[in-house]
């Protein structure tokens, strides 16, 4: 091979590689931009609405979750697998009759159980509301299948512009409806409709713009039904572990409605939202870049220095804030979102150290698929399933909603802690190396929460101890930047 056509494939390479990482920045920066957006709004919309307001959205917003997950009845995934467009539009067709049957099916079933789903919810509230769940289904599932044809296209651009159109008209329309209609959740569920539509809608247009010729040649009944026979499996099989996953996520808001009232999952909701939004932000962005450099780690042999290196930086960037607001959490939520949010602020606490133990864990999710031991995801999602259902009915029948989310925390940190260390164990990384990274960033942090808990026992002025707290989480992120070698290597190498 002559040296010309040695360069012309070295530049093709980069060219990939940049765009790759174009890609991603694009996809990222959308989804930045509207949580920020989303998470200036809540002091607003905590001034706008009361707690059970927000707990009637977080159950119907619970509703639509556990139905989307199976909406498109998983054939949203096979579109991104065949070689050739044209297949892949037919498995977008199947994915649109798909989110008809499910439609209607939540059509019929809300028809005719209506009195028994506000029972078991013990929630008289979301009545008025729920009609409004099979259009959002409907227009949920038009977006996911949407979304997976637009994966496969790689016109990140078009996704990312739908994500901020949806912050942007949900908050909108929920602010103005709660200027006039502040006693019901009613802004908050149309807010949240209008945004998921008018993204829809967007992605929906640009699409149809760009692929309506492809779309129109390519759509056949029968290579429809050839698609449904030769990707069963999404239907048979993934879609019962994704419903089971779904359901443990919205379990909470459920059992803590049937058990308590709205209001309480009204605090739990904002307190676990504003927990997991930016963690959550942080911890997809590098399971992303993970997954594809775990897969060829473990080829190279080098799987247990990728996943040390990865699991140290999970420590360091979530340990200190999550330990401070376990400190301040009910002093943060009162100062910035009303003396009637700080049993929010409580709630944060008790799932504080739980929701580091899942940031750290989840990310390293992926190795059971690199190793291929693919029966481990079914057993974990059942036994994290059961361990949060018996916590919190146990809670439930205790009368008490903080034990409830105390024995939910506990069973979480045992259930995410034995992910971790599991997937440690798969990637052939020795466990006490591990858990010295976890103390040395915890004696870090130690100075730091002796002079939070000295300031808490003054009883200091509480916009003090929050602006003081926000003081020392920066200050943390700087040394640490300016100060650890490794941190800089690491980030380093996840560019790469």
């Amino acid at each position: 091979m002559d040296e010309t056509t040695v360069n012309a494939a070295k530049k093709l390479f980069d060219s990939k590689k940049k765009s790759f990482a174009s890609d991603v920045l694009t996809l990222t920066g959308g989804t930045t931009f509207a949580q920020i957006l989303t998470i200036l709004s809540v002091p607003v919309l905590t001034r706008l609405y009361q707690p059970e307001n927000f707990g009637v959205w977080a159950l119907y917003s619970s509703i639509i979750s556990i139905i989307s997950v199976i909406v498109c009845m998983r054939y949203e995934y096979s579109i991104m697998l065949p070689e050739l467009d044209e297949d892949a539009i037919n498995l977008l067709g199947v994915s649109f009759l798909a989110i008809g049957i499910v439609t209607i099916l939540t059509l019929a079933i809300i028809w005719f159980f209506k009195e028994l789903i506000i029972n078991i919810l013990n929630s008289p509230q979301i009545e008025n509301y729920l009609w409004l769940v099979p259009p959002f289904v409907l227009v949920n599932g038009i977006f996911l299948a949407l979304n997976s044809w637009n994966s496969r296209t790689k016109l990140f651009r078009r996704l990312s512009f739908s994500r901020i159109s949806n912050s942007v008209s949900t908050t909108a329309v929920q602010i103005i409806v709660g200027v006039f209609e502040k006693k019901t959740p009613y802004g908050l569920i149309i807010g949240s409709l209008t945004g998921q539509f008018v993204a829809t809608f967007i992605l929906a247009g640009q699409i149809w713009r760009d692929d309506r010729n492809l779309i129109r040649k390519s759509l056949n009944w029968k290579k429809m039904y050839e698609g449904v026979k030769r990707y069963s499996k999404f239907p048979l099989v993934d879609s019962f572990s994704a419903l089971m996953n779904s359901i443990s996520w919205q379990l909470p808001a459920f059992l803590l409605a049937a058990f308590f009232s709205p209001a309480i999952v009204g605090f739990y909701s904002l307190g676990f939202r504003l927990l997991q939004m930016p963690m959550s932000l942080i911890g997809s962005s590098i399971s992303q870049v993970f997954f594809q450099r775990a897969s060829r780690a473990s080829s190279r042999g080098t799987l247990s220095e990728l996943v040390e290196n990865v699991f140290k930086v999970l420590v360091i960037i979530g340990m200190f804030p999550i330990l401070v607001l376990t400190i301040v959490g009910s002093d943060v939520f009162t100062v910035i979102f009303g003396k009637a949010w700080a049993e929010a602020g409580v709630y944060t606490q008790i799932l504080g150290f739980w929701a580091f133990v899942w940031f750290i864990s989840s990310p390293l999710t992926g190795i059971y698929l690199v190793v291929e031991e693919y029966d481990f995801g079914f057993r974990y999602n059942f036994f994290n399933l059961a361990t949060r259902f018996l916590s919190l009915i146990i809670g439930g029948l205790l009368g008490s909603a903080r034990t409830a989310l105390i024995l939910f925390s506990i069973s979480g940190i045992v259930i995410y802690g034995y992910l971790c260390l599991k997937m440690m164990s798969y990637s052939g990384v020795e466990i006490s190396k591990a858990l010295k990274i976890v103390f040395s960033n915890f004696i870090l942090f130690v100075p730091a929460g002796m002079i939070l808990i000295a300031l808490k026992i003054a009883e200091i002025n509480q916009i003090l101890l929050v602006v003081f707290s926000g003081m020392i989480i920066g200050i943390y992120y700087l040394y640490i930047l300016k100060t650890d070698t490794s941190m800089k290597k690491i980030l380093k190498e996840l560019r790469a």
